[in-house]
């Protein structure tokens, strides 16, 4: 078997460019990234699969950007696993599709139970591929060949694969299904930027108080600015439960954070001035956050029957309903229907409760055309049921 070569030259991109515009069909795209080793989120490897033009394997960070070749092959068809992993990097360096399709999105409109990419080209081409790279750090240099062979073999069975779930998607009449949620997948914004992203971390609900939310806020900027100035993934300095649990101590002296048995790491001690001024700050800004998050936010499902036993009703009858109606579809219910979206419209509903008025309020929270046909008429009737007999809901819901 030929070693694969690692496009890393203009000159050479550029030959690969010609190649592919020159093949026919679609065009099989993945991306490798260095999650859990980097900071960024950045492409260190572009695979790009095009039949009667071959496998093209690119370094990102040599090419620069792929103008070029986005605008060879932007209004064919792309074909991707998972797109919504891969977009973020591809935009980065100018790869932008304007046609998908994504093998893992239809997999799960078809009910398929396990939408994993070795899981579905074995069940349907009967191909063990395996995926024991796919946590690797592919910003290593040079890349090892056999993680190269399985990087080829992501995208070079990909055209098959798509061939195959088409098919299906055919017989099971969810052709337009699978083609609106390919569309809403380009068009969403991928990665919105959080207003307060250090609520993200591991444990924060057990941070109690808000002088200790101040801290943990702290120390997670701190990390963050750190692991963006040496371009490595903030856990790999300090991990999230050290952060929360140096903030639920609240450590008197630098000396105390030091002796935190929890507080670990490998960037812990090193930096441990760094962590300190963190808390320091922590104790004494006047810039305290609130205990909860956005006030979007709505409340836990489990409060609702105290703080809104209406909305509840309405979200327990309405949930049996989209749960059943995705059975019979063979679609998991989070691709029928949102569990946000529906908790939002349950929660305010429209005024006057009708298909067309709850359709209305499923667009404004972002379903699409075939969600609010599949959705809209079910929600409307749980919703009018369950003020008329209240009590046989809360009886079936528990």
């Amino acid at each position: 078997m030929a070693e694969h070569t690692v496009i890393a030259t203009r000159s050479d991109y550029l030959d690969a460019v010609e190649a592919i515009a020159a093949g026919t069909g679609p065009i099989a795209v993945d991306a490798e990234r260095a999650s859990g080793f980097k900071y960024s989120q950045r492409a260190y490897l572009i695979q790009v699969f095009r039949r009667d033009a071959g496998t093209f394997l690119f370094d990102p960070p040599a090419v620069g950007r792929f103008d070029e070749l986005n605008e060879a092959i932007a209004d064919d068809e792309w074909v991707l696993h998972a797109a919504t992993q891969d977009l973020t990097c591809l935009r980065e360096v100018g790869l932008d599709p304007h046609r998908i399709f994504d093998t893992e999105l239809a997999a799960r409109l078809l009910g398929m139970p396990r939408v994993g990419l070795g899981t579905v080209v074995e069940e349907l081409l009967g191909i063990h591929l395996a995926k024991e790279h796919s946590a690797a750090d592919w910003s290593t240099r040079p890349l090892p060949e056999p993680w190269l062979l399985y990087a080829a073999l992501d995208v070079e069975l990909l055209p098959d694969l798509r061939d195959a779930i088409d098919a299906l998607l055919v017989e099971a009449g969810k052709s337009e299904i699978a083609r609106q949620e390919f569309a809403d997948e380009l068009a969403r914004d991928l990665k919105p930027p959080r207003a307060e992203p250090w609520r993200r971390l591991s444990g924060i609900h057990a941070v109690k108080g808000i002088r200790n939310l101040a801290v943990a806020r702290e120390l997670w900027l701190t990390r963050d600015a750190l692991a963006r100035e040496l371009d490595t993934a903030p856990g790999r300095l300090v991990p999230d439960a050290s952060l929360t649990a140096a903030a639920r101590a609240m450590p008197e002296t630098k000396r105390g954070l030091a002796s935190l048995r929890e507080f670990n790491g490998r960037a812990s001690r090193t930096e441990i001035d760094r962590w300190w001024a963190a808390i320091e700050a922590g104790r004494t800004t006047t810039d305290l956050p609130v205990v909860r998050g956005s006030s979007e936010s709505l409340p836990p499902p489990r409060a609702w029957a105290d703080r809104n036993p209406e909305a509840d009703t309405r979200l327990k009858a309405a949930r049996a309903a989209v749960i059943e109606l995705s059975e019979q579809l063979a679609i998991p219910v989070e691709n029928l229907l949102t569990p946000e979206t529906l908790r939002r419209v349950a929660w305010t509903p429209p005024a006057e409760i009708t298909a067309e008025s709850v359709g209305a309020a499923l667009a404004d929270h972002g379903a699409r055309a075939w969600q609010i046909e599949a959705t809209s008429q079910i929600i409307a009737q749980a919703f009018v049921e369950a003020h008329q007999n209240p009590a046989e809901t809360d009886e079936s819901a528990s």
